[in-house]
């Protein structure tokens, strides 16, 4: 990492940073901000374990697409909603079931955050994860046009 991407110690450090490195033509210093800033968010809630944290920086990645396209902060309520309810693990289970995941997807492709998905995510630690939930994160990496790790 940047040893300037790693001196970031806030998330507005890290978008004012991103802005910045954008105005100054710099898209791969800005997708690794935003990358920081998701992992310092992440941070201060405090998984139980690798797989919750995981779960949370995708959280805040979709979030941070949720910036880009308002131009304002907007949390993903119903997700949040959904893990206080069930628990984190329960509720990625359920959003990677349902069926209108192609568009955060492809938005979190397009700004460089594709490692964030959910399904990205359940693939990375199976051990935390139903089998039915992993078959579905497999077939929806294989729909979005990308080989699922091994």
């Amino acid at each position: 990492m940047d040893d300037r991407i790693k001196k970031l110690k806030t998330p507005r450090d890290c978008e004012i940073f991103g802005r910045n490195a954008k105005t100054k033509g710099r898209e791969d210093l800005a997708i690794r901000a935003m990358q920081r800033s998701v992992e310092l968010r992440a941070a201060e809630h405090g998984a139980l374990s690798d797989a919750e944290r995981d779960c949370l920086k995708a959280i805040y990645a979709y979030e941070e697409i949720l910036y880009a396209k308002h131009g304002k902060r907007v949390r993903a309520s119903r997700t949040w909603r959904m893990i206080k309810d069930r628990g984190i693990i329960a509720a990625i289970e359920r959003a990677v079931d349902r069926d209108d995941g192609r568009a955060g997807f492809t938005e979190l492709k397009a700004a460089g955050l594709d490692n964030f998905a959910f399904e990205a995510v359940v693939l990375r630690h199976r051990d935390a994860f139903s089998p039915a939930a992993i078959a579905r994160a497999r077939q929806r990496i294989e729909s979005f046009g990308f080989a699922p790790e091994p």
